[in-house]
């Protein structure tokens, strides 16, 4: 991934490539509207919905690219990852199409139907605690012994290339978009959004949606460095992770701002999805609409999209039960 100190910052021609790569292997997601949400904030709202792809979220895109350019040779050792859980499925979903081994280590607090979807593509899961600190260390151990090639979660240009294509379609589907808008936890798809914007839509304004309880990016963009959380707590399991050097490259350079939310706005704000529009969304992709219905002042009059990065929930475990 890196040439010795040397950041490898993707192109757009590897967002090309990556589409045309992993076609077979995904969905084009589709673009719903609601004429509610709409009225409620005040702004055309436009939903990219990876909840309906393949996995379950958008990860799959970056995943399926970096496991389908890998060499023979380099397949033949399989691939491992450190992951909540969005990433581990997807790349399980990915070595499970190409036929090579995966190790995924997820935090023993990772939601049991993330877990359950890991072991079904053919996953093996080792367990860590639930900090990034405990996550790199167990996950070096897995390394040392496989031999696999890490497939970061998002700090990797081939999964940054690949989260570039949710943005690329969506630009094809809906015309005249004033703003993306996407979660942010580590920044692959924040990231991915800006290198496929700033090529095509350099007008586009893009902006991240982050909890109020995981703020590092948002206190990142702020003071014009990485701070980074080690074990955050949220309801917005996928977005605990700190921004790492590639996606800073990307945020620090090309977001518009970062937006907060509290945990109650969060859930409101998924529940309402469910209600209104009648899909099954997770936590960390209530986040950007819970940011717009609290800064309408921001949004309001221009023709938004919104990115919904996954619908892999514990319905079990359904947040606003727990209140």
């Amino acid at each position: 991934m890196f040439g010795g100190d040397v950041m490898e910052i993707p192109s757009f021609e590897d967002v090309k490539a990556a589409h045309a790569r992993i076609k077979p292997y995904i969905h084009r997601t589709p673009v719903l509207t609601s004429s509610y949400f709409n009225e409620l904030s005040g702004a055309e709202l436009f939903f990219k919905c990876e909840n309906f792809q393949k996995a379950g979220a958008f990860k799959v895109r970056g995943a399926c690219n970096a496991v389908f350019g890998l060499s023979d040779e380099m397949a033949a050792k399989g691939v491992a990852t450190h992951s909540s859980g969005n990433h581990a499925l997807s790349l399980s979903y990915a070595a499970g199409r190409r036929g090579i081994p995966v190790t995924v280590v997820m935090p023993r607090t990772a939601p049991a139907a993330k877990k359950a979807a890991v072991r079904g593509y053919g996953g093996r899961i080792v367990e860590c605690e639930p900090s990034t600190s405990s996550r790199e260390a167990v996950f070096a151990e897995v390394v040392a012994e496989t031999g696999a090639e890490f497939v970061h979660p998002y700090n990797d240009p081939r999964v940054i290339a690949g989260q570039g294509t949710c943005s690329l379609e969506l630009t094809e589907q809906v015309e005249g978009l004033d703003s993306v808008i996407a979660p942010i936890g580590g920044g692959g798809m924040v990231s991915g959004t800006c290198l496929t914007l700033s090529s095509i839509a350099p007008q586009m304004k893009i902006y991240a949606a982050e909890p109020k309880n995981a703020d590092d990016a948002y206190r990142s963009f702020k003071a014009g460095r990485i701070i980074a959380d080690d074990a955050p707590q949220t309801v917005a399991d996928g977005l605990k992770v700190p921004l790492k050097d590639l996606t800073w490259h990307f945020v620090s350079r090309y977001v518009s701002d970062i937006f907060t939310a509290t945990e109650d706005e969060i859930v409101d704000a998924m529940k309402l999805t469910w209600e209104r529009m009648k899909i099954v969304i997770e936590p960390s992709c209530a986040v950007p609409l819970a940011v717009i219905l609290k800064n309408k002042d921001v949004f309001a009059g221009q023709r938004v999209g919104v990115i919904i990065t996954g619908g892999n929930v514990d319905l079990d475990r359904l947040p606003w039960l727990a209140r």
